[in-house]
């Protein structure tokens, strides 16, 4: 699969610049439209559990391009260019950005699909009528910062309403790409005092996460299984392709 590419290598291809230059720019919009408007792009923007009252289709597409704040945003953004460079050099624009997309997709899908049996979950916990009050008036109170005292109703408000924002489940698909097509290549981490074979950190990186999303604690933000989703869902993109692949020569 590598130089699908095939113009020689470029330190910031088309597609990751644009990223980078999107993502940058929905941050300062989020700042100056909190700021100057009182609005939080977020809720419009951020992807909501699809019963919610602030669900919107686009928030499928829209989500990956905002971010909770200024590290979030930086570490993301540096590591989709490390990364995300070497992936569009092999494979070409038009592939690395469907990969992209569709990885971004897949994470949320996961990361919802968790989310609906914890709202199975706790909805056994509740009587009807809270339940409903908590889908009629929860979102009302999310988007000004307050939720219900009852931990049960406040959990479920939360699960329903609280949005989810980042490029982090695109990441961790082009991370999965990056130990696919490159798996001997050493790399040097700041907190790993050796070089780690690229097979290695990305499966590391996947279990940790794993293990994080299921051991996953009170004011955890973390949305782990989103960054699972983003690998699982890269891992069978690439197969497909390379199943394509093989059909097409063979």
């Amino acid at each position: 699969m590598q130089g699908l590419g095939g113009q020689g290598f470029s330190m910031l291809p088309p597609v990751v610049k644009n990223l980078l230059i999107i993502n940058g720019l929905m941050f300062l919009a989020t700042l100056s439209f909190n700021v100057s408007l009182n609005i939080d792009l977020s809720n419009t923007l951020g992807l909501h559990y699809f019963e919610s009252e602030l669900f919107a289709p686009y928030q499928l597409i829209t989500y990956m391009f905002m971010h909770g704040g200024i590290s979030h945003l930086f570490f993301n953004m540096f590591a989709v260019w490390m990364f995300g460079s070497q992936i569009e050099n092999a494979w070409g624009q038009k592939r690395f950005l469907i990969y992209y997309l569709i990885t971004g997709i897949g994470a949320s899908l996961l990361h919802y699909g968790i989310v609906y049996f914890e709202i199975v979950h706790l909805e056994g916990l509740m009587t009807p009528e809270a339940i409903a009050y908590v889908k009629q008036g929860g979102a009302d109170l999310i988007v000004t910062g307050r939720n219900y005292i009852d931990p049960n109703m406040g959990n479920l408000n939360a699960l329903y309403n609280t949005g989810l924002v980042g490029a982090s489940g695109s990441l961790f698909g082009v991370l999965l790409a990056f130990g696919m097509l490159y798996p001997n290549t050493a790399l040097y981490m700041i907190f790993i005092p050796i070089p780690i074979k690229a097979k290695y950190f990305v499966a590391g990186y996947g279990a940790l996460e794993l293990i994080n999303g299921i051991q996953q604690r009170p004011g955890d933000n973390v949305a782990h299984f989103a960054h699972l989703g983003g690998m699982l869902f890269g891992f069978l993109l690439i197969k497909y392709w390379q199943r394509n692949a093989k059909r097409k020569y063979f």
